[in-house]
């Protein structure tokens, strides 16, 4: 470990060093490229000064400890020293192994968020739109930027599917756990006898593909315009704005119809394509390598029962990690960083064990 983190350490000074040459200030592109870099490696540098600090403290005290003739309170306070510096020293180890963990790609990208009712009927496309709403307002805290893409809303105020765009920096890295079946338990308002009923919903979170990682050949595409229309089947706008894109060799279909431009509407239907086919090929990828490993608990996969809100109890439950909380409302309400963190802590967890079994 210490071998590489003085490869970081010293890729972190030459990035310093040609941070102030002119001929890379004045080359925009390899300037934010070397920037970018140097903030990454960053928390890694910080992190071990922090560490070899705490080596000298260890040191320090035990050299005086070595003296001979040393008074009662000197002796107490270099044992106290040396304490909370094996202590330290062993924090900052774990936090290293975790920083040097190999880093997801997609963590700093947007992402597309596709919500879709699953079993459950009006129920499910109702709970639909209560995690729409819970992943706008978790947005909002954020400060990012939420924009609907293509909505199918049914005439009680849910949705069969919801698609919308997430943008802000850490999107991915934050939302990339919530990809699964979402399972629901509540007493409907249509219900009469008070029986509770159970509901899924899908969520996949996609990060963004750019143009450069995918290439769509046009001659796969094939491209239609309809009507925008709304629930219940009401035309939003007279003009064949709405665009389905359907892409030939994998049957992938995808439809736009939240702007009155049909520009924009392709252009926003290319995106989450694109998004789909790169997620899907990095999915194939991911079984390939995982094939011949030990099958983990929380994968992601979308036909994977993850969480269960259960309303008349006001608990939460994500079955991957075991946890349970008993604040759906705020979880509802936007407020899910508790198990946001959860998930992140589990996973890196899991990643660095395997990190140490290879």
């Amino acid at each position: 470990m210490f071998n590489k983190l003085d490869a970081v350490v010293n890729r972190y000074d030459q990035i310093g060093i040609e941070l102030t040459r002119p001929d890379v200030a004045s080359n925009n592109e390899l300037f934010r490229k070397l920037m970018k870099e140097h903030s990454e490696l960053t928390p890694i540098v910080e992190k071990y000064k922090e560490y070899t600090d705490a080596k000298n403290a260890e040191k320090g005290a035990l050299e005086i400890l070595a003296e001979s003739g040393l008074d009662r309170e000197l002796k107490e306070l270099a044992e106290e020293e040396l304490k909370m510096a094996k202590e330290n020293i062993e924090i900052f180890a774990d936090e290293l192994k975790i920083l040097l963990l190999p880093k997801d790609p997609n963590d700093e990208k947007n992402v597309i968020v596709e919500i879709r009712g699953g079993a459950g009927g009006e129920e499910a496309a109702l709970f639909a739109g209560s995690l729409y709403r819970m992943y706008t307002m978790y947005a909002e805290s954020r400060r990012w930027s939420t924009e609907v893409v293509n909505a199918n809303e049914t005439e009680l105020g849910g949705y069969k599917e919801i698609s919308f765009m997430i943008e802000g920096a850490g999107a991915y890295s934050r939302l990339k756990f919530e990809s699964g079946v979402h399972r629901v338990q509540r007493v409907p308002d249509t219900e009469t006898q008070g029986r509770i009923h159970t509901s899924t919903v899908t969520v996949a979170v996609l990060p963004e593909a750019e143009d450069v990682e995918l290439e769509i050949n046009p001659a796969d595409l094939k491209i239609d315009t309809f009507r925008s229309s709304g629930a219940g089947g009401q035309h939003i706008n007279k003009t064949s704005s709405a665009i389905r894109v359907t892409h030939i060799p994998t049957g992938t279909v995808v439809e736009c119809q939240d702007e009155r431009s049909q520009f924009k509407n392709k252009d926003k239907a290319l995106k989450i394509l694109r998004s789909r086919l790169l997620d899907e090929a990095q999915r194939e990828h991911d079984a390939a390598i995982a094939s011949d490993r030990k099958s983990q608990v929380g994968t992601g996969d979308r036909s994977e029962r993850i969480r269960t809100y259960n309303y008349p109890q006001g608990r939460v439950t994500d079955h991957r990690i075991g946890l349970t909380l008993y604040k759906l409302d705020q979880i509802l309400n936007g407020d899910i960083d508790e198990v946001v963190d959860a998930l992140i802590t589990h996973y890196r967890a899991e990643a660095l064990k395997q990190e140490q079994e290879q």
